[in-house]
């Protein structure tokens, strides 16, 4: 009975380790310690415990003079180590250069983290007008191309139990229809390029294409980010450029 009890102690443990990880790396920023423990709903003696073991890990540390903490040196490391072994996102994150040098376009390596669309690599274009864009970011489901690639094999039950209401309403607070959503996902199954037009913002469109595992599965998404009122000519340029760099990174033939 005391082993078990520990090792529920130990799981809770770690359940508030990666809701803590989890939470600084939504915020992006920052956070001052004394803020932490009424974020995260525990109790501060456990979160300050936490923080310390954490910072003398190296996993956090402690940022400027006004105690606030963020993620620390081994993080970096560990994230180096994963890109060295993991092929994919190694050669995802050349190909992303690539393409955007190419094409002078904004471009992004997406790709499936529970309920969100994770870019895991971008490479600015070279118009004098930047699109927001940047390694890390965690998108809503519903506001992208790439995510119907990514939720294109999923079952209905499947995709709703991963959107959250608050994520079907976009930017400008118009509402996504769950319904159509489910639609747009399944029609991307056997396409090799989804477009979306206006759903982050007014002025930009999106246009992704699939990459495939060897077992011909969706395993994630390369994409482009465009101005809306790009020339036809160069737009259907960028398209067969994006979907050859998609047939570079599948696995399959």
């Amino acid at each position: 009975m005391r082993e078990k009890k520990q090792q529920v102690g130990r799981e809770r443990g770690i359940d508030r380790i990666l809701k803590l990880l989890s939470y600084l790396n939504d915020v992006g920023q920052p956070v001052r310690l004394s803020e932490l423990p009424q974020a995260l709903n525990a109790p501060k003696s456990t979160i300050y415990e936490l923080v310390r073991a954490l910072t003398d890990g190296g996993i956090l540390e402690q940022i400027g003079n006004d105690n606030k903490i963020y993620f620390g040196r081994m993080i970096h490391l560990y994230g180096i180590s994963y890109m060295r072994e993991n092929a994919l996102i190694r050669r995802g994150a050349a190909e992303v250069d690539s393409l955007s040098e190419l094409t002078g376009e904004t471009s992004e390596l997406c790709v499936l983290n529970r309920n969100r669309q994770v870019i895991m690599h971008t490479h600015l274009g070279s118009r004098p007008m930047r699109i927001s864009s940047q390694s890390g970011g965690q998108i809503p489901l519903p506001w992208t191309a790439s995510a119907r690639l990514l939720l294109a094999q999923f079952s209905p039950a499947e995709i709703k139990s991963l959107i959250v209401t608050e994520d079907l309403t976009l930017p400008d607070k118009r509402k996504v229809k769950i319904e159509d959503f489910i639609a747009d996902c399944h029609a991307a199954r056997d396409k090799n390029l989804v477009e979306t037009s206006g759903l982050i913002n007014s002025f930009t469109q999106c246009l992704a294409t699939p990459i495939f595992d060897m077992r011909g599965e969706i395993q994630a998404a390369i994409c482009l980010v465009l101005p809306i009122d790009i020339e036809a000519q160069h737009l259907q340029k960028v398209k067969q450029f994006l979907i050859e760099s998609g047939r570079k990174l599948s696995m399959h033939s």
